[in-house]
């Protein structure tokens, strides 16, 4: 079982076993210093859980700015003894719950090399720059502090430059976005698709995004 705990902007703080969290004051410590509300998600595999667990778990929340707690099991029991106590517990197979745990993981890494679609719903952020081996599906959202590389179709929604980097760009093979944001300039995707399918590249200009194709020139 797994303790993720997540700041109220989604940013990734602590991953933690129920044992560490309970008998390390260090972390505790450090959760408490932090201001703003956080999240904490439970995410238990083949794990039956009863009530009285789970309440030790909250308890221990509750002395901490937690303003949310869920749990993510393939375990009925599991999920029923959290919605007992009035948890936000779902059931969920346990490749979903791994795909979860390994998106939530993926936050602390700077560059991020994801293989595969990613499909709606799903949620990727880089602390550096973002290289995706596959699509990005509309309803999928994707973030870096630097770059975004979409070795695929761009159809969902892509941020780069997170936190002001106004050099970042969005690449892709497919360019079709539902919204590309560089630093604070959003822009809304074309209606009508690419008639080419060609690697284009998004750039800031003059605070305006601009996409032009991407040609990678050769050092010979």
């Amino acid at each position: 079982m797994k303790i993720v705990i997540n700041s109220i902007n989604n940013e990734y703080l602590e991953n933690i076993s129920f044992e560490n969290l309970e008998n390390n004051d260090k972390t505790l410590k450090k959760l408490s210093s932090v201001k703003e509300p956080l999240e904490a998600i439970i995410f238990a595999i083949n794990e039956s859980i009863n009530a009285d667990k789970l309440l030790k778990y909250k308890n221990i929340f509750d002395k901490i700015n937690i303003f949310s707690l869920s749990v993510y099991s393939n375990n009925r029991d599991t999920v029923i003894a959290g919605n007992s106590l009035k948890i936000n517990s779902t059931f969920v197979k346990e490749q979903e719950i791994k795909n979860k745990l390994l998106l939530l993981d993926s936050k602390k890494q700077k560059d991020i090399l994801h293989d595969g679609t990613v499909r709606s719903g799903d949620r990727i952020s880089a602390n550096g720059n973002l290289c995706i081996i596959g699509d990005v599906n509309p309803g999928a959202i994707v973030s870096a502090k630097k770059n975004i590389y979409v070795w695929g179709k761009l159809l969902g929604i892509a941020f780069a430059g997170k936190g002001g980097n106004k050099n970042a760009y969005i690449a892709s093979l497919f360019l079709n976005p539902l919204q590309l944001r560089i630093a604070d300039v959003i822009a809304i995707g074309p209606k009508e698709k690419p008639k080419n399918y060609y690697p284009e590249i998004a750039v800031l200009e003059k605070n305006t995004i601009n996409i032009k194709p991407y040609i990678i020139e050769s050092k010979n």
